[in-house]
């Protein structure tokens, strides 16, 4: 069975300095790393993961094989892939890697079924598809299965469906749950890498535009927050009243979408969810208006539809499609509506995805450490583990904090002691 599906080996040699690079930002991951080549916690298994093919994740299939796993990586996003960066996967770290940027649809699940076909134990997703085909066409893998974990808010509002619906089949780790995860990967993570999206494509100041974010969950507060830094006026849309009003709270207009897209220079949509931006809405837009979407699927926007109305369209510059709507007004797309941040820049800076890498591995070996004890349900790491990753952060950064004395820890365990 040919191991690998890549464009071009012999790009290895520039992807193995990009996985150099990313490493030596990544500190956490690094210490785990040496950890697991000493004790081998996953000696005899094979881990699969389904996650952007970018060197910080180069970095956590490395570690995972140190130890002692089998890895096999396949894309989570057709755009998403740094082709120089599968390749060095294959050649300089023989890890089975099935990803090209720009693969089509069947392409892409071809190589989520050649993932599987290596029977792993522990799967890694990135929105959920390889533990949705594992519990549809690939059921028959299901009993040689630990666990598998997931690094997403819409991988985990789809498993935590599954769940309701007593659907799901294996324990699942959260790990986006994680407070060293979505506080600081989709908050600090999201928000610079959304606005350098954004920018690479279109080249445009973002000063003095009004910037409309869909969504004021951790992402959406990153990417407003980043926006407003750069001097835009930003607006919020939201359907939950309570981050509503934490928007307000922050500094920005709230309104729906059907006003703001009246004022919007900038749209981008933030939210898990599917058309946050309609056909009705980029009607209703200025003429010029630039819209993308960093949710992890390409449904926020309704690509199908404008697809359907268009009058024509053209690729203007990488990853800016020109659309022309009845009527002659223009409306620019981004990376074809999918995440923004990967399909037109690199996605997250790798200070940020070492706390997230460093979640997913502890994560794999909590089920080693648990196997057969997990319940068939959407688990999150022990507290524990989050702090442990919190405090190796601020060590490699340099930076010390406080510790409660043994008083102090009598006082909060206590409740006989008032003013």
């Amino acid at each position: 069975m040919k191991n690998y599906d890549v464009k071009d080996l012999k790009l290895a040699p520039e992807g193995k300095l990009k996985i150099e690079w990313a490493g030596s930002q990544m500190p956490v991951l690094a210490i785990i790393q040496k950890r697991f080549e000493k004790e081998k916690p996953f000696k005899g298994l094979t881990i699969a993961a389904c996650l952007h093919v970018t060197s910080e994740t180069a970095n956590l299939m490395i570690a995972l094989k140190a130890g002692g796993a089998s890895v096999i990586l396949c894309a989570s996003n057709p755009l998403s892939t740094q082709d120089v960066v599968a390749a060095s996967l294959v050649k300089d770290f023989d890890i089975p890697t099935f990803a090209i940027h720009g693969e089509d649809n069947k392409s892409y699940y071809d190589h989520l079924n050649k993932a599987l076909d290596f029977k792993p134990n522990i799967t890694m997703d990135d929105g959920g598809d390889l533990i949705s085909l594992l519990h549809t066409k690939r059921k028959d893998l299901l009993p040689n299965m630990i666990g598998s974990s997931e690094e997403t808010t819409t991988g985990v509002i789809r498993l935590k469906a599954m769940e309701k619906d007593n659907a799901l089949k294996l324990p699942v780790v959260a790990v986006n749950e994680s407070n060293t995860k979505h506080m600081f990967d989709n908050r600090y993570g999201t928000g610079q890498s959304t606005i350098d999206g954004v920018i690479r494509a279109t080249n445009m100041l973002i000063a003095g535009k009004t910037f409309v974010v869909g969504g004021y969950g951790w992402c959406g507060r990153g990417i407003a927050s980043r926006a407003k830094g750069l001097g835009a006026h930003v607006i919020v849309t939201e359907v939950d009243p309570i981050r509503a009003l934490e928007a307000v709270m922050d500094g920005f207009v709230v309104m729906p979408m059907k006003e703001a897209v009246k004022e919007g220079d900038i749209f981008v949509s933030a939210t898990g969810d599917k058309h946050v931006v309609t056909v009705e809405h980029m009607k209703a837009m200025k003429d010029g208006a630039v819209v993308a979407n960093s949710g992890h699927f390409d449904v926020e926007i309704d690509m199908a539809g404008l697809e359907k109305i268009k009058k024509s369209k053209r690729e203007l510059r990488r990853s800016l499609m020109e659309y022309v709507l009845p009527g002659g007004k223009k409306v620019f797309v981004l990376g074809e509506g999918r995440l923004v941040n990967l399909a037109a820049a690199e996605g997250h800076p790798a200070e940020v995805m070492d706390m997230s890498f460093a979640d997913q591995a502890l994560a794999a070996e909590y089920f080693v450490i648990h196997k057969g004890k997990l319940e068939n349900k959407v688990h999150v790491l022990p507290k524990v583990l989050d702090d442990e990753v919190a405090a190796l952060k601020l060590k490699a950064m340099g930076v010390s904090f406080d510790v409660l004395s043994a008083e102090q820890k009598k006082y909060l365990s206590s409740w006989s002691e008032g003013t």
